[in-house]
């Protein structure tokens, strides 16, 4: 298994966010907007991975407390 970078998910979420709302401004030069969609694209990336390893965790932990399979969580749109 190849060694990951430990990313902080709350701190990239709130840098994934401050890019977006850099992008929605339309104020940033087309060159420079496209550096700022592809690091967004990064943080987002690494925001799955972080995610998928803590899911795996929680299913790793279920299962040795004996606990039950888990069900995927659904959300109701409003």
């Amino acid at each position: 298994m190849a060694a990951q970078k430990k990313i902080n998910l709350e701190k990239s979420l709130a840098d994934l966010e401050a890019l977006v709302d850099e992008l929605e401004s339309g104020d940033l030069p087309l060159e420079q907007a496209m550096k700022k969609f592809e690091e967004g694209i990064k943080l987002t990336r690494g925001c799955q991975a972080a995610l998928k390893d803590a899911e795996l965790k929680v299913q790793i932990l279920m299962k040795s407390a004996g606990g039950e399979d888990l069900s995927d969580f659904e959300v109701e749109e409003p």
